[in-house]
């Protein structure tokens, strides 16, 4: 039997992840779920190796060592950081948290790595090809951490592919996750009595519902795939559109005004002028690859997954 080590067991996607293995899914495996802190007990679940692990700190591999670690999913990441330190804390965890994972990979011999990505990895420009394929060039602005630090993860994986081709790497590229519980900084832009988007700018959405990016993790285990795939529900849904399905107004603010308000603002605010480029040029991932090649096809289109978030939230799916 396999042993499978879940990095950021305790986040939004890991708990899920752990869940639903602890239910069966997926192949049969050993669960060892890692964070930087273990769930209290009524929460852990029956079944699963809870271990202590900060992925900022090297060490990775000598717990993948003592349970015979035969396949790691790394989901620990910082969206939404909220100390000071806040471009320090992403680039420990997101590209130093990385390097040790996959050096721990390395030293105890494991066989395959699945990494969440993102499709912000592809940055947000004006020429962004629409849609955008996995062979299209990751250009994460460095005014995003976030974006930035995904491009330099994906780097970074690259160089390890070329160096120890025998570690098998999975990277999915996730579009905006959403699920019955999701609470991000993206749906804080649904939260309010209305919508607001930029004149002139549609701001696609790709979606992905929660419940898929588990399941393409599951399928990637148990085909022990390997390779870049963008993972997104079909089609994409433009802000006005998702102001529609909520019943909410849609007012659409002029790009310069909003970028001279953030401006102004200054250190009231860490939003600054560069964060309109997130919903001026948003990726529209294809996901053509992801159900043709490594043939995962997900239950929800983009369209489904929101209707699905809004039917648990209490909102109008129509």
């Amino acid at each position: 039997m396999s042993t499978v080590m879940i990095t950021g067991a305790g986040g939004y996607v890991g708990r899920l992840l752990v869940r639903a293995m602890a239910n069966g899914e997926g192949p049969p495996c050993k669960i060892v779920a890692t964070d930087i802190r273990r769930p209290p007990v009524g929460q852990q679940k029956p079944g699963v190796i809870y271990e202590i692990l900060d992925v900022t700190q090297p060490g990775a591999g000598a717990l993948m060592k003592k349970h015979g670690v035969t396949a790691v999913v790394h989901l620990a990441a910082v969206v939404t950081p909220k100390s000071g330190d806040a471009a320090q804390l992403l680039y420990d965890v997101d590209v130093r948290g990385t390097q040790h994972i996959v050096d721990g990979c390395i030293e105890a011999g494991v066989e395959q790595l699945i990494v969440t990505s993102s499709g912000a990895a592809y940055g947000y420009h004006a020429d962004n090809p629409v849609p955008l394929c996995e062979t299209d060039p990751l250009r994460g602005n460095e005014s995003f951490p976030y974006a930035h630090h995904k491009r330099l993860v994906e780097e970074m994986l690259q160089a390890f592919r070329t160096s120890h081709p025998a570690l098998r790497q999975l990277i999915l590229r996730p579009g905006t996750i959403l699920g019955r519980t999701t609470k991000n900084q993206i749906t804080a832009l649904f939260d309010k009595p209305w919508v607001l988007g930029l004149a002139g700018y549609d701001s696609p959405f790709v979606v992905i519902w929660d419940e898929d990016v588990v399941g393409a993790i599951l399928y990637g285990l148990e085909h022990r795939s390997e390779g870049i795939y963008n993972l997104a529900g079909d089609g994409a849904l433009t802000l006005k559109e998702m102001a529609k399905m909520m019943n909410k107004p849609y007012v659409a603010l002029p790009s310069k005004m909003v970028e001279k308000t953030l401006g102004a603002l200054g250190a009231f605010t860490q939003y600054g002028p560069e964060q309109v480029d997130f919903l001026r040029y948003r990726p529209v991932l294809d996901n053509r690859r992801l159900k043709q090649e490594l043939g995962f096809v997900p239950r929800m289109s983009s369209r489904e997954a929101f209707a699905h978030y809004l039917g648990r939230k209490g909102g109008s799916a129509r």
